[in-house]
């Protein structure tokens, strides 16, 4: 038997002290983020689209597909490897993040483990190499009431029929493959509700407005509508009536990710911030010399660091098999909180500069905003909280 020493060890690697394989991971993203990501970031934000080029250079990385298996063309990883991803990719820009996250966590996570074999064969191996997915569970009238879905699934000959629309839907204007919640009996409430994999292409599904949004702008965020779509048994996800479970699974999963994003975009105006209170002089001085100043700064990262305790270690204990309801709702809610104050005070510390677009902190500010909102309000993660403290 071979020995380890606790360092050596990843069962007791300290959760920030990441092991040799995560760390040329995260370096290998991090590297991407400074010569692929960050010269487009400008030109993505005016444009409000993600690069196609740069999105195939994510699948060509393997980013597209990190926790599923080989046999699928994926990366054989882990929920704490996709953390890393999104983290470093959202220290240069959250719209280039958020595209990764969302394929990894609420995409292929539920195709892989709700999926059958069939399904697994015909669909994942597009994931990994060229195809973008979407999550398609809000409605224009069910947001924080995510199951009281007006979107009906149908019995038809061979399969279903859906009518209905979705809305806020991340990466509905590249996704080709949906991942859909319908209710087939709404007379049974949320235990009515069923997963459907639903492609672009099929006969009255279609994708409608862009939203034009505050923060991550490059990220495609749309509506969708079914009118009379027929979706095949093939195309079913998991068992009818069990789509609430899948939904509820995922967004757990995907809750690290956006705590994962806040980390990434914390970081990101924090380095821009310390860099330009080194420089910037006023009464003789630089900014960084200023107790108060300094203060400030120490405060800022010490939250900082206390999120990506609380994100690392949900991300670990997903991958170990734990349910991380609780875990996964207090990361994204205190990430997500950290991020605002942080990013806030980053603007005022470069002062008019920081109101500008001509320093980057401003965009950080404005990305920031989504985290308390998407994949469950900070009210919604409360809630969650409070359930399992009260229990």
């Amino acid at each position: 038997m071979t020995s380890h020493s606790p360092m050596t060890d990843p069962t007791h690697l300290p959760l920030t002290v990441l092991s040799e394989e995560e760390e040329l991971f995260r370096s290998a993203v991090a590297e991407l983020a400074q010569s692929e990501v960050a010269p487009r970031v400008r030109a993505m934000e005016d444009a409000g689209k993600v690069d196609s080029a740069l999105t195939a250079k994510f699948f060509e990385m393997g980013l597209m597909g990190i926790e599923l298996p080989e046999q699928y063309g994926g990366a054989g990883g882990s929920l704490m490897m996709v953390t890393l991803a999104v983290e470093e990719l959202s220290k240069v820009d959250a719209s280039a993040a958020i595209q990764v996250d969302v394929q990894n966590t609420l995409v292929n996570y539920p195709l892989h483990r709700y999926g059958t074999e069939e399904q697994r064969a015909r669909i994942l191996p597009r994931m990994t190499a060229d195809t973008i997915g979407a999550y398609a569970l809000s409605e224009p009238g069910s947001g924080s009431d995510a199951f009281g879905l007006a979107t009906r699934a149908e019995p038809a000959e061979g399969g279903w029929t859906l009518n209905g629309s979705k809305a806020w839907i991340t990466n509905g204007g590249e996704a080709s493959v949906f991942v859909v919640f319908a209710n087939t009996r709404p007379d049974m409430g949320y235990k009515g509700i069923t997963a459907f994999i639903v492609e672009k292409g099929m006969a009255g599904f279609s994708v409608g407005k862009k939203e034009d949004k505050l923060g991550i702008r490059a990220s495609s965020t749309t509506s969708l509508h079914f009118e009379h779509v027929f979706v095949p048994h093939a195309n079913v996800l998991g068992e009818v009536g069990t789509g609430y479970k899948i939904a509820i699974e995922t967004l757990n999963e995907g809750r690290i990710g956006i705590g994962a994003q806040m980390l990434g975009v914390a970081q990101g105006a924090l380095n821009a911030t310390t860099a330009y209170l080194k420089e910037r002089k006023q009464f003789g001085k630089s900014l960084a010399e200023f107790q108060g100043i300094q203060f400030q700064v120490a405060q800022a990262a010490t939250e900082l660091e206390a999120a990506r305790l609380m994100v690392y270690n949900a991300a670990r204990l997903k991958d170990a098999g734990r349910d991380i309801a609780r875990e996964g709702a207090m990361a994204k809610l205190y990430a997500s909180q950290m991020c605002e104050r942080v990013t806030s005070l980053c603007v005022e510390l470069f002062g008019g500069y920081g109101y500008t677009r001509e320093y980057p902190v401003e965009k950080f500010y404005r990305d920031a905003k989504i985290g308390t909102i998407y994949e469950g309000t900070s009210n919604m993660q409360l809630q969650t909280i409070a359930k399992a403290v009260l229990r």
